[in-house]
């Protein structure tokens, strides 16, 4: 797929009535109000004949979410041929069928817990890949691309926007955002953005991923698994998240909101081409939670 000057190939649907409920009760005045909330849908994701996992979504994109989610855990490899994906609603379940088998029994007994919402988790074996993955040192990332990229992120409608209480995230290139994600662990919204780009051919290389959640291990680690050389978020670090994008070579911004940004990682990546005294910071309506649970 070219990605040349497009934007927003994908992009959250405040507006699909399946992905909010409206419920009633009191604010602090005791007055009646009626709020928009996020509900959330098991689906469990069985690999061939295997269950894997359980997980709690949005319920959009559950296609992508179950590909990028056995990328992310080493289940799947870029390479790997997928015959069928067969998802029922009804049921709760999405089966990916592929050509090859796997060794799926043996990465579960690897697994480890992170601090992700919702139960995220990480694979042993994964670490091992992480310590031999080479991401581009050609990759830039301008101060002008990250200005205009938190503008339009945070600005663009959204689930967030809408309701609340929900993680999004966002490939980019250059200034553009090309797909954005969200749901109610920001490892769903991960893994969605790596089944887009499997599904999609899309390269790497010359990406940036943008996230509200905090940067951790487990945001480095899929990053760098996905081979993504930029990460940042408008929220802050963790210890573990530093040390690891250090040791893989990611360039790591955080708190980035209006004109202000810190780099922990990587910082060789970026490109000072705009004077942040002529930015305005951000408007408060569009304000997101800035350290906010994972």
């Amino acid at each position: 797929m070219s990605t040349t000057s497009q934007e927003f190939l994908e992009r959250p649907n405040p507006d699909d009535a399946s992905l909010t409920t409206e419920v009633s009760g009191i604010d602090h005045h005791g007055d009646t109000v009626n709020l928009k909330v996020v509900n959330e849908r098991a689906l469990t994701l069985f690999l061939n004949s295997q269950e894997v996992v359980t997980m709690m979504t949005i319920g959009d994109h559950p296609e992508l979410l179950a590909i990028g989610y056995l990328l992310n855990q080493n289940m799947l490899s870029p390479e790997d041929k997928i015959e069928d994906v067969d998802y029922d609603e009804d049921l709760e379940v999405i089966i990916v069928r592929t050509e090859r088998e796997t060794d799926y029994e043996e990465k579960m007994q690897k697994k480890v817990r992170t601090s992700g919402c919702a139960q995220g988790t990480i694979f042993g074996d994964i670490m091992e890949s992480f310590e031999t993955a080479k991401l581009s040192t050609d990759a830039q990332m301008r101060t002008s691309w990250l200005y205009h990229l938190t503008k339009k992120i945070n600005t663009a409608p959204s689930l967030y926007l809408e309701a609340g209480a929900i993680h999004g995230c966002v490939l980019c290139e250059e200034d553009r955002p090309l797909a954005y994600m969200e749901d109610v662990g920001r490892h769903n919204a991960v893994d969605k953005i790596a089944g887009w780009m499997f599904r999609n051919s899309i390269q790497p290389d010359n990406k940036i991923f943008y996230t509200t959640g905090r940067l951790t291990s487990e945001m480095v680690i899929k990053t760098v698994m996905m081979g993504i050389p930029i990460l940042v978020s408008r929220s802050g670090f963790t210890a573990s998240g530093v040390e690891l994008a250090k040791q893989a070579g990611l360039t790591l911004i955080g708190r980035a909101r209006g004109k202000r940004f810190v780099a922990l990682a990587g910082e060789e990546r970026i490109v000072f081409d705009t004077d942040p005294d002529v930015i305005t910071d951000e408007d408060s309506k569009h304000n997101r939670k800035a350290g906010g649970n994972g």
